[in-house]
């Protein structure tokens, strides 16, 4: 084992010069703040080093320890240590490092940069996902305060969140709704045919039911059509839409219910591929329930991709608890909200998707939850991260 002491006039040049001296195995001992700054003691193990598959030469001049032979020596174990605990035993040793790097940065980033950590801890409430939270910080000046650094991560949120307007109902279109079971695709439907047709009348409109798997689907779309005067298409099979579309390029604006699925369906890949291979007369639209939790939002967004969908329509906004995971997912992936749906009623609780409002209900949200950031968390999150920077 080797340990040296060194001092520097933060903890940042500490940190760095041991990593550059001891190598990313080094474990952290004891620090403390002296007249010339940062004192920060450190050690290596080298025989855990060589298990990371690195050689050491050994030291001719270090004889080997002679046996005792007064007592009898102990019987070996029963078997000899494996590889595999070792390296398991070196990540958590290294574990242990990350954790302890991390709470020297956060400590330290929050005594050089008070109002940062804050905002930091505010954005965690919302719900914000790290990375994003720590960019949007990491764009402040260092002696912004805490109101000025409030306006400009909630400015730069609402930058980054894409939205379309109101394309559909100024412009027509060919659009296909799709998304998980229960997330409001036939309600949005409805919502976005009774507006076009207060607007324009009903008959430019065509609407296409071809969801055959969720019981009652298709009678719900041809009660619709009937009460709004407007014909509903059923293709024989999914299969057939491309053909069926083909036949509805009259009609200004038309809207098809798809199938609700999960993304581990077996047929999702199918339904995928005849989708694309309707464009491009048709758009795809996503449609993603605010309440859902975001690792859920970015799998189905992931797993949407061949489709290159243009827009996405965000609902039960008004069942979510929180949607800073929501915006997240949406700003990782580029994806514009077109409209937000907040209610059941038809066609009034739709709106087109604002961004510095989805991100004000988003703060709203978090204040009224209550939500509170866990002070491990946050050493763990964005320790990490300052830690990986430095």
């Amino acid at each position: 084992m080797k340990i040296v002491r060194h001092t520097a006039p933060d903890m940042r040049q500490a940190l760095r010069a041991i990593r550059e001296q001891l190598g990313e195995d080094a474990v952290i001992l004891s620090s403390r703040r002296g007249g010339q700054g940062v004192e920060v003691t450190a050690a290596v193990d080298f025989d855990a080093a060589r298990l990371d598959g690195t050689t050491e030469t050994a030291d001719p001049r270090i004889s080997a320890a002679p046996a005792f032979t007064t007592t009898p020596a102990f019987p070996p174990p029963a078997g000899d240590v494996s590889a595999e605990s070792m390296g398991h035993e070196l990540k958590t040793l290294r574990r242990m490092l990350e954790t302890q790097l991390a709470q020297l940065a956060w400590n330290e980033r929050s005594r050089r940069n008070p109002v940062h950590v804050e905002l930091l801890r505010e954005l965690s409430e919302i719900g914000i996902a790290q990375d994003l939270a720590d960019h949007l910080v990491g764009q402040l000046p260092g002696d912004v305060d805490l109101t000025q650094g409030r306006r400009f991560t909630v400015a730069g949120l609402s930058q980054y969140l894409q939205v379309s307007g109101e394309r559909w109902l100024d412009s027509g279109g060919c659009v296909a709704f799709v998304g998980a079971t229960g997330v409001g695709k036939t309600t949005v439907l409805a919502k976005l045919a009774v507006r076009w047709i207060l607007r324009h009348g009903p008959n430019e409109l065509a609407l296409v039911a071809s969801d055959t798997v969720r019981i009652g689907a298709q009678d719900q779309m041809h009660a619709l059509g009937q009460l709004l005067g407007v014909p509903v298409h059923v293709p024989e099979r999914f299969e057939a839409l491309p053909q069926l579309l083909g036949r509805l390029k009259r009609h200004r604006l038309v809207l098809i219910d798809t199938p609700g699925t999960s993304v581990r369906d077996s047929q999702f890949e199918a339904r995928l591929a005849v989708l694309g291979a309707c464009a491009p007369q048709l758009e795809t639209a996503l449609v993603l329930a605010g309440s859902t939790q975001a690792g859920a939002l970015e799998q189905t967004i992931q797993r949407c991709a061949p489709l290159q969908p243009a827009s996405c329509v965000l609902t039960k906004v008004d069942e979510a608890a929180s949607l800073g995971g929501a915006l997240s997912a949406l700003i990782r992936a580029r994806l514009p909200v077109s409209y937000v749906s907040d209610g059941q009623r038809v066609p009034e609780d739709l709106r087109p998707a604002r961004a510095l409002e989805l991100v004000s209900q988003a703060v709203r949200l978090a204040k009224a939850s209550g939500a509170a950031a866990d002070e491990d968390l946050l050493r763990r999150r964005f320790g990490k991260l300052a830690h990986a920077n430095s």
